[in-house]
């Protein structure tokens, strides 16, 4: 088949059933209203979206402490849980399939934020080089975090586990950990920002505990195979870095297919701008051809693609489906634009974050 016959076909990821390989990709909004709690226009927004094969929602923290930016949507609360719930529903009602990206960004955030946990908390007391959003909108330069106690990382796992289950009350097909672009769990794997000297630290394996123990915790919820988890090797977003990333991320894939996941998506290097930047990486090695063939599931990519791009890598086998930001937030209909080789609306960038309708749920359909 082509890689065009290929991009709509059905798939199985796991146990969630895809009626075609574009996915839309995690993105972050910065639009949630008062508590946390998503913007009612955001079911409108990924209702827009639902002909997607799969919809992985904007990346959703899993507690106060957790979250990074500003007006970033949780999932912690009984508030957050019924706003998700309506937002799932929509989707349902036009066909489409939903997962929850949890997240806790660790040291890439701000006291304001949380004031009353204070300090954010990361793996070792090293901050972030450059500044970030405080609850005044404000950049800020990151604080020194706390370094995580045995007590914390309970407590930590036990915030997942209650992410999980709210999810599942409010109807998501499943849920995706994540685990990429220096946040929580990528700040645990990677050297330059794990320099801890306890289990949780110092050899690979001791650096991929956390990430085991999260998936396992989260499976009680869910069955594994409705949980996909996401890694970016060579990623060098907020700050973070490995001394052997090949080394690194061949064992973290290893490890992973252990556990009969939904998938495992991974974001290209060429995307270095994770954020909205458009630089691209063209030195780094190409994430799908070297760890695809590692990986015994199904297998996500993402970073940089158009539909040529995206083609071409499902017809050389190299991932299952392909996952679409920038393109996604521009044109609701990408799916229908696709199989039309129908032209584009150009995105905005000044209205990725923040903000209402405008660039939110006003692109037009075709």
């Amino acid at each position: 088949m082509s890689g065009k016959e290929i991009m709509f076909t059905p798939i199985a990821l796991g146990a969630i059933q895809l009626k075609n390989r574009l996915v839309m990709a995690p993105l972050t909004r910065m639009r949630a209203v008062a508590g946390d709690v998503p913007n009612p226009l955001a079911k409108t927004y990924y209702a827009q979206r639902a002909s997607a094969g799969l919809i992985i929602t904007e990346a959703t923290q899993i507690s106060q402490l957790g979250m990074g930016y500003p007006a970033t949507p949780g999932i912690y609360s009984p508030a957050q849980t019924a706003a998700w719930k309506e937002i799932v529903e929509a989707v349902h009602a036009k066909g489409g399939v939903i997962v929850a990206q949890l997240w806790h960004v660790g040291r890439i955030s701000h006291s304001s934020l949380h004031p009353e946990q204070g300090v954010p908390e990361a793996p070792s007391a090293i901050a972030a080089a450059g500044q970030t959003y405080g609850a005044d909108w404000k950049l800020h330069d990151y604080e020194t975090p706390k370094a995580m106690s045995h007590e914390d990382i309970a407590r930590l796992l036990k915030e997942f586990e209650a992410a999980a289950q709210n999810a599942k009350a409010a109807g998501f097909d499943g849920i995706e950990i994540h685990s990429a672009n220096g946040y929580l769990l990528d700040q645990f794997l990677q050297d330059k920002t794990n320099q801890r000297t306890d289990q949780y630290g110092g050899s690979v394996e001791n650096r991929l505990r956390l990430l085991g123990e999260v998936i396992e915790t989260v499976s009680k919820v869910f069955s594994s195979d409705r949980v996909g988890v996401r890694l970016s090797p060579y990623g060098s977003f907020n700050d973070i870095a490995d001394s052997d990333p090949i080394a690194l991320f061949t064992a973290a894939i290893k490890k992973l297919n252990s556990y009969n996941l939904a998938y495992v998506h991974m974001i290209e290097p060429r995307a270095t701008g994770a954020g909205g930047g458009d630089k691209m990486n063209d030195e780094a090695p190409v994430t799908s051809e070297l760890f695809r063939a590692i990986y015994e599931g199904k297998f996500i990519t993402a970073g940089g693609y158009d539909q040529a791009l995206g083609e071409k890598v499902l017809e050389e086998g190299l991932a299952d489906a392909v996952a679409y930001g920038r393109i996604y937030i521009a044109n609701p209909d990408l799916v229908e634009r696709f199989k039309l080789n129908a032209p584009l609306n150009p995105y905005n960038r000044a209205t990725f974050y923040g903000g209402q309708e405008a660039g939110y749920t006003d692109y037009p359909a075709l």
